[in-house]
């Protein structure tokens, strides 16, 4: 009898993804608190002079912009070298199309009798 502590053993295809969501929502998060701390901190600042890149307000081009940049650059290099393309088997599309197909038929055949 295998013991209480015993952990189960995944699936690759699911240890592979959970990785993933992982990295992807703690990029998601760590471009979340840049944004909102950086935008909290330098876009409420008194007066009239307000310091612009490019013609934006600096606390937009460094609070919004840059991350959004880096999110994206760091994304794409995530998708090109780090998420794998698991095998999920062999689709037998056919044979269920095949058997809805039967089990339709019998249900009609049901109905009329």
């Amino acid at each position: 009898m295998p013991g209480m502590n015993d952990q189960p053993e995944y699936d690759p295809v699911f240890i592979h993804s959970r990785r993933e969501a992982i990295v992807i929502i703690g990029l998601w998060a760590a471009a979340m608190v840049w944004t909102l701390s950086w935008c909290a901190s330098t876009g409420y600042v008194d007066g009239q002079d307000v310091p612009t890149i490019w013609g934006m307000p600096s606390w937009i081009c460094w609070g919004i912009a840059a991350p959004w940049l880096v999110v994206d650059v760091v994304a794409i290099a995530l998708c090109l070298f780090f998420i794998r393309d698991d095998d999920l088997g062999e689709a037998n599309e056919e044979a269920d199309v095949a058997e809805d197909v039967r089990r339709r038929h019998e249900g009609e055949g049901e109905r009329d009798a």
